[in-house]
């Protein structure tokens, strides 16, 4: 296996424990609203390390967005709404979907078209989700 799939696998594990009864009593008690304030914090220090050039600071702080996205789908996940294989594959139909001139047969002439035809994308899906 993969190196970035078996840390992967390990994050998910980590969670899970600290989310366990023998886990973390501060982790047990956080709610995806208690987490909101901790995600706003990190993008803004991914935000700092990017104007910053400062790549290692930036390594150290995306990981901090994958914490929140690992922590929040965990609590998902323990509430029966979804968990991160769901969080994934959204995302994988997601960028295939929102990228034709790429996995489909959409033409594209330069950066304007495929801005064009990623606003077009996106309100298709969002009139989608109106039905």
């Amino acid at each position: 296996m993969k190196k970035h799939l078996t840390e992967f696998d390990k994050l998910i594990g980590i969670f899970a424990t600290l989310r366990s009864k023998k886990g973390c009593m501060w982790d047990r008690e956080q709610t995806h609203k208690s987490l909101i304030k901790h995600l706003f914090s990190e993008a803004k220090e991914v935000k700092k390390a990017v104007e910053n050039k400062d790549m290692k600071n930036l390594e150290e702080e995306l990981g901090d967005i994958l914490l929140q996205v690992v922590f929040h789908a965990q609590i998902a996940k323990e509430n029966k709404n979804f968990n991160i294989a769901g969080v994934i594959e959204k995302l994988n139909k997601k960028l295939v979907r929102r990228h034709p001139h790429i996995f489909g047969k959409y033409k594209v002439k330069n950066i304007r078209d495929i801005e064009i035809m990623w606003k077009k994308i996106k309100e298709q899906e969002k009139n989608l989700k109106k039905i």
